[in-house]
């Protein structure tokens, strides 16, 4: 595969073109707007993460484009004359998407693609479409078709029709491309027939939930491709699919296994999470994520390798807050620790997280040291249960002795 460079520069803005000669994926050229309220670091993290993003989507991403401003333009987000020159650069590059790290109201995706005369792709529109490619259970399935008829229905009905239908690709595959001619009723009776079917299938969880309750549950949680498939296989010596991608894997797995001196316990592992994460998704998956407050431990794991390991954990805990979720009884555990070949790195981590758990998946005497941990928290906990449904029998026998 042959690439021709080419370096421009204009104000603040600096543009990487790779033009690639040859039969490959959708070409997108990537876009993203660094702000006075935005710290360089954080923006370098979500424009990096973009681009995993749309390799996980299939995209070559031939040209990536930041440009300064003190606040987004209120209609087309970037300026009218960067959104030029951007068109330019697609035309020559043979590009038909522009993605945009950030979430575009359904009228600035319909504004910029006017001066492009492109399709546009936001960051929650790329992220539906990497969970689009992905599902596998019927319940995911559904819970991925409800977050695309909430939120791509504005754009999908007026915007850019006559793009998806010429050129397909990113953004326009799964559920949601059924119904880009159908109208707003329409689309809020599916909405309202999808929610239903979540409903009944929580009901059916529900009640496996129960004949299960008196095992301990864990849940791994954590920032996606952290190492949480990898994890839950160590420990339960499973076989879920393991990729090195951005949402490998969607669909909550859960497994048994035998924990000395505690007995047998659950493991779930969940979808995995992801800065500025679209809150509508985050409400579309709230049934499968519900098997995270229903944990009596949760496994927080974060990538020892990052140098974004910091932002990772704020993310989750984030994440956990919006579930109500952040103050169950947690285990950090910080995978990945066998790439570390920095001892001033290894160092520091052990003085910032003094309670973490400094783990490699593959590493026998690792899973087995965790397995210790996971187990002494079992007994506590069984521990506080007794002596809990002591005080209540207790409470119980005052009332009646009372009476």
């Amino acid at each position: 595969m042959k690439k021709i460079s080419f370096l421009t520069s204009k104000g603040n803005i600096t543009t990487n073109l790779h033009v690639v000669h040859d039969d490959t994926p959708e070409k997108v050229v990537l876009a993203g707007l660094l702000t006075s309220d935005i710290e360089q670091d954080v923006f370098n993290e979500d424009i990096n993460e973009m681009q995993m993003l749309c390799e996980t989507a299939g995209a070559d991403v031939i040209a990536t484009i930041t440009q300064k401003r003190d606040r987004p333009a209120a209609s087309t987000f970037m300026g009218y004359g960067k959104l030029e020159e951007i068109k330019g650069l697609m035309k020559n590059a043979g590009a038909r998407t522009l993605v945009i790290d950030t979430q575009l109201a359904p009228g600035q995706v319909r504004n910029i693609e006017k001066i492009i005369d492109a399709k546009v792709i936001d960051r929650g529109q790329l992220i539906l479409d990497i969970f689009a490619a992905h599902v596998r259970t019927n319940e995911a399935k559904i819970q991925v078709e409800l977050a695309q008829m909430r939120t791509l229905y504005p754009r999908l009905t007026h915007a850019w029709t006559h793009f998806s239908q010429q050129v397909g690709g990113i953004g326009t595959r799964g559920p949601g491309e059924k119904q880009l001619e159908v109208d707003r009723r329409l689309v809020q009776k599916k909405i309202s027939d999808l929610k239903e079917r979540l409903e009944k299938i929580e009901k059916d969880r529900v009640t496996q939930r129960k004949n299960r309750s008196n095992v301990f549950q864990v849940a791994i949680v954590g920032y996606t491709n952290v190492g949480k498939s990898s994890l839950l296989n160590s420990l339960c010596g499973s076989d879920i699919l393991v990729e090195d991608k951005l949402f490998a894997t969607l669909d909550t797995s859960t497994r048994k296994v035998y924990i000395p001196g505690a007995g047998q316990v659950v493991i779930s592992d969940t979808v995995g999470f992801l800065r500025k994460l679209p809150h509508h998704l985050v409400a579309s998956f709230k049934s499968t994520l519900s098997i995270i407050k229903e944990a009596q431990l949760l496994i927080v794991v974060l990538d020892a390798s990052s140098y974004w390991a910091d932002q990772q954990s704020k993310t989750v805990h984030d994440v956990l807050g919006e579930l109500e979720a952040d103050t169950l009884p947690q285990l950090t555990v910080f995978n990945k620790f066998d790439l570390v070949d920095d001892p001033f790195i290894r160092k520091k981590l052990s003085l910032e997280y003094p309670d973490a758990h400094f783990v490699s998946t593959f590493n026998k005497d690792d899973m087995a040291r965790l397995k210790n941990v996971i187990g002494k928290e079992v007994v506590q906990f069984e521990k506080e249960k007794k002596v809990a449904e002591i005080i209540y029998q207790k409470s119980k026998e005052n009332v009646y002795s009372s009476d």
